[in-house]
């Protein structure tokens, strides 16, 4: 079975904690975005088995299955399922691997896949880090977030 990407579309992009989305909630603009994509592919309607989208910081305003709660808000019906992923920088990524492997397994036919982020809504370190003190002594940097790693 071939699988494609059959098209791809993305959020605005604003200005930091200050800019026209800052108040959007992350979940609210992820809803917008796949309402945009089933009016770009209507065929597309009625026809969606699930939502796999990453999350690197599933919690707070895009927490419990922030991808559940998107694709009920993007009105693609009850019955379609949906799971949220959680491999940090590259969840966004990893949701479009896992939505091809459940294409070729046979499992789904068409999934919409991406990421879902807030810098704005869960800050980079999350609202309540507790790094374990023994790993802290061994490893110091072990807990150094890729966002912070990424820029220096």
């Amino acid at each position: 079975m071939e699988i494609v990407i059959a098209d791809a579309v993305r959020s605005a992009v604003g200005r930091g904690h200050k800019g026209s989305l800052s108040t959007k909630r992350p979940d609210e603009l992820a809803a917008d975005v796949i309402r945009g994509l089933m009016q770009r592919v209507p065929q597309a309607r009625g026809k969606v088995d699930e939502v796999v989208l990453g999350c690197a910081m599933p919690e707070g305003e895009q927490g419990l299955n922030v991808a559940r709660l998107i694709a009920l808000l993007s009105d693609l019906g009850q019955e379609v399922s949906a799971q949220t992923i959680n491999r940090f920088c590259s969840s966004g990524l990893q949701a479009i691997a896992t939505a091809a492997g459940a294409i070729a397994i046979g499992s789904n036919e068409m999934v919409i896949a991406g990421g879902v982020e807030s810098m704005t809504y869960v800050p980079m370190t999350g609202f309540h880090l507790s790094a374990s003190p023994e790993l802290m002594d061994k490893l110091p940097g072990a807990n150094t977030p890729m966002g912070i790693t990424a820029e220096n």
